[in-house]
């Protein structure tokens, strides 16, 4: 090996060490904030997957069991897991609806028993996460822009009660002294009429009022989060677990909260059955609303990064009936905790490991991401810090899935920015040059991803991408992200359009009335534009050639992050970047004077 074959290789091997001694600098999102729970909680809910996946695979039991107890072994599952998520910084109730959701999607019934040593274990949560029960009306939705709470749904069905528009009998008309006991709780009047009757229009009722409510808050009326809210609405009133006519299914199989969930996802317009990514196993939707809608009932007052949590929780089902860490765009890094879920399901399966998942979620990116580099990047630096508050099997296979990319990834970029720059180029010249290919490869994948879907040729590039579009302000005019300037060609099918000042004009005057025929071209782009709009979520294209750059000796590594920050208009557009590749050119600093 020549000197200068081996000088190369050390500030390769120096840059990419430095780079990747933090995973923060990695990312221009506060990953080091989500471990304390500011912001979102994906930090709590891929600690809470490790919990979950260890105690199972060592043999214990996630049954709620209809049991003569004070205590059985949910109970100590739930401990656990509500402990491990408040270390990572989700307060009581929040904690609660983390740890309930995962054990019902990894086996655990919702509901057993009636009436003494009836459980159920949204309630078993939040006892041992040691809240008081709240009702829906004060629980909020996710954030989508804005966000509405369950006040939309409990508002609506209690209109309709005060109507005697809900339960298909009055109960001023059901004789004195028969009501309100086991005549009607277990007889033909509740089990067959009333209850089933009462479920099916509130769920109904309940769920379109969350829908007209969250377009009404110029939102998008998010098909999960209505039904979920809309069945949660009505199993507040009614007997939640009480059997139904036989008609809705078998006896002792099917409940008042199933025949809720089924009215409530069917009025959203969700499909009839579900299935786990990679695994491909099967649920009714029916089951999993009406279920998650007792649990939501019972389990407190969760807030509304509460709520994303388990709209990111839920995007384990290949559907996509809500969440974005899943994939196929890539969001900011506190949404990323979809990959959890899939690992933890994936871990329970007979036969399975570490490697086996691990390899399972590599190529599941490698086929479904519009950028996979990206996806695993951000898979890494997620599980990295989630090591902060919990090892375990879970963040093991994320590791392992993703550090082969990631290495890939960050020898590439530092073995083309001392070539480069070896070559006469400038920082900032291979930093645009690697920020277009983003660009590119973003529209192409994307395109290729839409046309699958759609079953019609989809195509989008983005003619311009700049700063400033409306705005005086210095903050606007210098981050991307702040106030995007969009053109762009797009094609729907046989016809192709050209839009000027999509964001700052298009989007508004379409959303009011005006060239509405530009919908469908709107929709077709929004997922490539919003996957590069959040680009900062992995920074490598800035932070590597500014330490490659720094470890050369060509640029001190504050010039070296400043003037790779500047030039990085789609991985740099949000505040922070320069301060992250700085600190790592320091390092790659230090290892070459070594």
């Amino acid at each position: 090996m020549t000197d200068a074959t081996a000088q190369r290789e050390k500030v390769i091997l120096a840059s990419i060490m430095a780079a990747n001694a933090n995973p923060g600098w990695l990312t221009s999102d506060r990953v080091e904030a989500l471990t304390g729970g500011h912001g979102m909680l994906n930090i709590p809910v891929v600690a809470v997957c490790n919990v979950i996946a260890t105690e199972l695979r060592r043999g214990v039991s996630p049954e709620v069991k209809f049991a003569d107890a004070v205590h059985q072994p949910i109970d100590d599952l739930l401990a656990k897991t509500v402990a491990v998520a408040k270390a990572g910084g989700a307060d009581g109730a929040n904690a609660a609806l983390i740890a309930a959701a995962l054990l019902y999607l990894c086996g655990a019934n919702a509901q057993v028993g009636i009436p003494a040593g009836n459980r159920k274990l949204g309630s078993s949560a939040r006892m041992i996460a040691g809240v008081s029960r709240s009702g829906l009306a004060a629980v909020p939705t996710a954030k989508m822009n804005n966000k509405i709470s369950g006040f939309a749904a409990v508002a609506a069905v209690y209109e309709a009660m005060m109507k005697g528009e809900l339960s298909p009998v009055q109960g001023r008309d059901i004789p004195e002294g028969v009501g309100g006991g086991v005549m009607v709780g277990h007889g033909a009047l509740g089990e067959d009429i009333i209850f089933p009757g009462m479920a099916e229009r509130g769920a109904t009722i309940g769920t379109k009022a969350m829908m007209d409510a969250m377009s009404g808050a110029g939102m998008p009326s998010q098909k999960f989060l209505c039904a979920l809210f809309g069945a949660a609405a009505i199993l507040e009133i009614i007997h939640p677990d009480a059997d139904v006519a036989e008609e809705y299914g078998p006896y002792g199989k099917v409940t008042s909260a199933f025949v809720a969930g089924r009215a409530a996802a069917r009025t959203a317009g969700l499909p009839d059955k579900l299935h786990v990514r990679i695994t491909g196993k099967e649920i009714e939707t029916a089951r999993l609303i009406g279920d998650l809608g007792l649990i939501l009932k019972d389990i407190g007052g969760p807030t509304v990064i509460g709520i994303m949590a388990l709209d990111e929780i839920i995007s384990v089902f290949e559907e996509g009936i809500c969440g974005g860490g899943a994939g196929p765009v890539n969001p900011p890094l506190g949404h990323i905790c979809g990959d959890a879920v899939i690992a933890l399901m994936c871990l329970l399966e007979d036969g399975s490991t570490e490697q086996s998942v691990a390899q399972a979620l590599r190529e599941r990116r490698l086929g479904f991401s519009f950028d996979p580099e990206t996806a695993m990047v951000a898979m890494n630096i997620v599980a990295r810090k989630a090591t902060q508050i919990c090892n375990g099997p879970v963040t093991d296979a994320l590791i392992m899935s993703s550090t082969p990319m990631v290495t890939k990834a960050l020898y590439a970029r530092a073995a083309r920015s001392y070539d480069d720059l070896e070559a006469g180029k400038t920082v900032g010249e291979i930093v645009r040059a690697m920020d277009e290919e983003r660009q590119l490869l973003v529209e192409t994948r994307g395109s290729e991803f839409l046309t699958k879907a759609k079953g019609k040729t989809i195509k989008v590039h983005f003619t311009k991408i700049s700063k400033g579009a409306r705005r005086s302000s210095k903050m606007a005019a210098r981050w991307l992200a702040f106030d995007p300037a969009l053109d762009a060609e797009v094609t729907v099918g046989e016809e192709t359009i050209h839009m000027e000042g999509i964001i700052n004009a298009v989007i508004p005057e379409v959303a009011q009335g005006v060239g509405k025929e530009r919908a469908p071209f709107l929709t077709a782009l929004a997922p490539i534009a919003s996957e590069l709009l959040l680009a900062g979520n992995v920074i490598m294209n800035v932070t590597v050639p500014a330490v490659v750059a720094a470890a050369m000796g060509k640029m001190s590594a504050s010039d070296a992050a400043s003037e790779a920050q500047a030039a990085g208009l789609i991985s740099a557009g949000i505040p922070g970047t320069k301060a992250k590749a700085e600190a790592a050119a320091r390092v790659a600093i230090d290892t070459m004077g070594l």
